[in-house]
């Protein structure tokens, strides 16, 4: 395929509730420098996938809210290319909303879909799998993704069981599993034919038409309406959006396609969906502390995950064990490490407070 064929889509529409209160409503994950390399996730994003795709043919979809800071931590991309979204309707709408616009840009355009927030510690291996994705679905009608291969039973992601054929770097998708329990992923560990379902998709954006008529008609139907990259598109997108479905790309598409196909990959994947999931993937002291403090004093602590947005104080721990410790100017969080998955329910429960909000 033409290398000026390929396109890119960043989704970085979330707000990552599980990552309070470092990530806010005002100021979300993707725009952070959770590991402390330097740049941001989305920076990351960006700099990963563009050494094989042009600056002018990467775009991201976010909130609305967000397209100024979308601006700010990504002046390479060009304006227009910082797409926002009014309202948050999952991933189905905003994959199309962004095949209409590349279509019209390019109608043989074959576009990779990645989300913001992912750490890839392989980056060669990742670019390797990309370009036999957009070779696949450049010339033919495959819906692609990219699985990871798991090395746990994690019940914090979605799987994805696969058709094995022999000599193969490719393999046709039988199922799309949502996060399931325990036992039922120690059970798709053992059996081999499973993957990670990392989110990120590549097609030609015929071939994700063409899923879209046959599955999510309807909302097809309100983004026809549409006339994309003219002065008319974003009235148009304001009408329509509150009308939209919303569903993911999963649920809408991928799980009733027949022609999805899944590339297992082993790139040094994280969502960093949690704070364990950073923990694993940051530097830690002698005590297996991930600390990145200027004072700080351990005493009988190991195994905590401690954050401050303020690194002038001092901070003294005695005690601690398999703790998260995050501290910003609105909130102060102390749980167990074990219990990171609950972090969402307590957002909701501190939004029920009067003025609660202000804490988001």
């Amino acid at each position: 395929m033409l290398k000026s064929d390929r396109y890119c889509v960043i989704m970085a529409g979330g707000i990552g509730s599980r990552f309070w209160p470092m990530s806010t409503q005002k100021f979300p994950k993707q725009f952070q420098d959770i590991l402390g390399t330097g740049r941001t996730m989305i920076q990351q994003t960006y700099d990963r996938i563009s050494r094989i795709i042009p600056k002018e043919q990467i775009f991201v979809i976010t909130n609305k809210e967000y397209v100024t800071l979308s601006h700010q931590q990504l002046p390479e991309i060009p304006e227009e290319n910082i797409v926002g979204e009014p309202l948050m309707k999952n991933t189905a709408a905003c994959n199309l909303y962004m095949a209409n616009k590349i279509a019209e840009i390019n109608p043989d355009a074959t576009m990779i879909v990645l989300p913001a927030d992912h750490l890839i510690l392989k980056e060669d291996i990742f670019l390797e799998k990309v370009e036999l994705a957009f070779d696949l679905a450049a010339q033919h009608d495959y819906l692609v993704t990219l699985g990871i291969t798991p090395t746990r039973p994690d019940t914090g992601y979605g799987y994805i069981q696969f058709v094995e054929k022999k000599g193969s770097d490719y393999f046709k998708v039988k199922t799309f599993t949502e996060k399931p329990i325990l036992e039922i992923a120690q059970s798709f560990l053992e059996s081999g034919d499973f993957l990670w379902n990392a989110g990120i998709f590549i097609w030609n954006v015929k071939s994700i038409h063409h899923a879209f008529e046959l599955y999510l008609p309807e909302m097809m139907q309100h983004f026809m309406a549409c006339e994309y990259n003219s002065a008319k598109e974003n009235g148009c997108i304001e009408t329509i959006y509150p009308k939209v479905q919303k569903i993911s790309i999963d649920n809408g598409i991928l799980e009733k396609a027949k022609n999805v196909y899944v590339i297992p990959s082993d790139l040094g994947w994280s969502d960093l969906g949690t704070w364990t999931s950073v923990y694993e993937n940051t530097e830690k002291d002698e005590n297996g502390n991930a600390v990145k403090l200027r004072h700080f004093l351990n005493y009988n602590s190991k195994g905590n995950i401690i954050r401050l947005k303020n690194n002038n104080k001092a901070v003294i721990i005695d005690g601690l064990e398999d703790f998260i410790v995050v501290d910003t100017d609105k909130a102060l969080l102390i749980c167990p490490r074990d219990n990171d998955q609950l972090i969402k329910d307590y957002v909701l429960d501190l939004k029920s407070f009067k003025k609660g909000d202000k804490f988001m």
